[in-house]
């Protein structure tokens, strides 16, 4: 292969493959093109004579002087293509999705690394310069804490009978979401309607909810009145709108809203948006010419294999949910063992669609139930039940012989000590089911919960709140709070080291100066 100019073929010239026709022949890359249309073919041959066409894809790959090869028919035909290609020597460029299977994109993974090949994944958005932008003043703080994103991608038709909506629209706009949320969601749920074919979905919304708290949604519709495709992202400094239908100088905005607090009362604080210049440039050429370069240089693709399987995943888990009637999917984690991978005792038992996080251990006789998520570097115990539909935190620690039912919400750093015990109906009946009448109970970030103490349902334990060995929780504890007996009275305040505090409320251990407000304790000059 030159260095200068690799050789490349094109299978499938139809509805999308001609634009990839046009730009990788303007790149001066385009050697053969590759359909099973002659009537296609013969439109090519006229307009680009320099160029060869082919009916079968066998040939286009068992020719020595093709380097590369991008694919562009059907969904359902890219992993055998792209697996045949690779297996050829072709570097592969797939148009998305990559695979209809996450486990088929492990396998082009695979392939591409030991022949040392080139494999991408045709995100086109991630190319665009307006998206990029978007991104860089995200990557250097303009956005602040990026709080939500939500994206509409409408239109009335293209209307596909090979694959429903969901996988048409969807995939760039997940693409997107998941580069400015840098980590994966820890739920999906999808939602739809079948109009036109009782088994393909014509509109749905998408609903991702992330490890660090953020959120996403994606509307996507083919039976829209009008084209709109937007990206919103809401950050707690800034906003911004991605708006690919306006002028150019217009496609991307920044709105410096705020929140003031007035009287405890959040009150809007709009300001006007301002422009955000973007030299301008054709995402699908940036797209073509990235891929070249990697050829050439080696490098790894912006959207390369595990970009197109993180993609793949969330689309799976929503076409689930889809299927399930709206049902919230927790994504199975992706590493069960090794290095960054959670720890699961050989006779504890974790069932599926529940997501475990990295440096967790869960130690022997264990049960994680059905749609619960446990964050990273947390340590559950011997003998402990979790769930069903429970969310703990990351870095927690719960004790032997605890139970945290459904209801239950135990967010970052909660101590649960042995035998604790929650609770999650006020009236239970062994003969009457109360499943519909579930109450919640919140444990907030860093509180400690003694050995044999029980938390009735309903309430709420403050942040750093230390509940005493085997009191009785009947009211909500207030943060920082010391509660011990039956039923739980306070006895004073503790840091958050855990010493207790004295009453001008500066910890004699680590310094920490407090002060009191409507919850309990804040830490002085923490507004949080």
């Amino acid at each position: 292969m030159s260095k200068e100019s690799p050789r490349l073929a094109l299978i499938g010239a139809g509805y999308w493959g001609k634009n990839l026709v046009r730009n990788f022949h303007g790149l001066g890359c385009l050697d053969l093109i590759c359909d099973r249309s002659e009537e296609l073919l013969a439109r090519f041959r006229e307009q680009y004579p320099d160029v060869e066409t082919c009916h079968a894809v066998r040939e286009a790959l068992s020719r020595d002087d093709i380097d590369a090869v991008a694919i562009a028919t059907p969904a359902q035909f890219h992993f055998e293509q792209a697996r045949d290609a690779l297996l050829a020597g072709k570097h592969v460029f797939v148009e998305k999705p990559m695979a209809l299977r996450e486990g088929d994109v492990t396998v082009l993974i695979d392939l591409a690394r030991k022949r040392g090949l080139t494999l991408m994944v045709g995100h086109l958005l991630q190319y665009h310069p307006v998206f990029r932008a978007l991104k860089q003043l995200a990557a250097d703080g303009e956005l602040g804490r990026i709080n939500y994103i939500y994206s509409n991608r409408l239109n009335l038709g293209k209307i596909r009978r090979e694959e429903n909506i969901l996988w048409s629209f969807a995939p760039h706009d997940i693409s997107m979401i998941l580069s400015l949320a840098g980590e994966e969601p820890d739920s999906v749920m999808a939602t739809g309607g079948n109009f036109l074919h009782h088994e393909i979905a014509d509109v749905t919304t998408t609903h991702l909810t992330f490890p660090s708290g953020m959120q996403a949604h994606v509307f996507v519709s083919w039976l829209h009145p009008y084209k709109e495709q937007k990206l919103v992202v809401v950050g707690d400094k800034n906003m911004a709108l991605f708006d690919d239908t306006r002028p150019w100088e217009e496609k991307l905005l920044l709105y410096p809203h705020g929140i003031k607090w007035t009287n405890n009362i959040p009150v809007p604080a709009e300001a006007e948006a301002r422009k955000v210049v973007v030299p301008q440039d054709e995402p699908l050429k940036l797209e073509c010419a990235h891929f070249l370069e990697c050829v050439v240089k080696g490098t790894r693709p912006l959207t390369d294999g595990e970009e197109a399987r993180r993609v793949l995943g969330v689309l799976n888990n929503a076409q689930k949910s889809l299927d399930r009637h709206g049902q919230r999917v927790f994504p199975a984690p992706r590493n069960v063992a090794g290095e960054n991978g959670p720890t699961i005792h050989p006779t504890a038992y974790v069932d599926d669609d529940t997501a475990i996080g990295a440096g967790t251990r869960i130690w022997h006789f264990s049960h994680i139930l059905s749609g619960t998520t446990v964050g990273a570097n947390c340590n559950i115990g011997q003998n402990v039940v979790i769930g069903p539909n429970v969310s703990v935190g990351e870095g927690c620690k719960i004790q032997n012989n605890v139970s945290v039912y459904e209801g239950v919400t135990l967010e970052d750093g909660v101590f649960c000590g042995p035998s604790m015990v929650f609770t999650n109906v006020f009236n239970p009946r062994s003969h009457i089911s109360r499943r519909k009448e579930l109450k919640p109970t919140l444990v907030r970030r860093g509180a400690t919960l003694g050995a044999n103490c029980t938390i009735v349902c309903g309430n709420v334990v403050g942040r750093y709140a230390f509940v005493g060995a085997g009191a009785v929780v009947t009211r909500n504890v207030p943060d920082y709070a010391l509660v011990v007996g039956n039923s739980a009275v306070q006895k004073g305040w503790v840091c958050r080291c855990g010493a207790r505090l004295p009453e001008d409320l500066t910890c004699i251990e680590c310094g920490t100066r407090f002060d009191q407000g409507d919850t309990g304790l804040k830490v002085r000059g923490d507004e949080a």
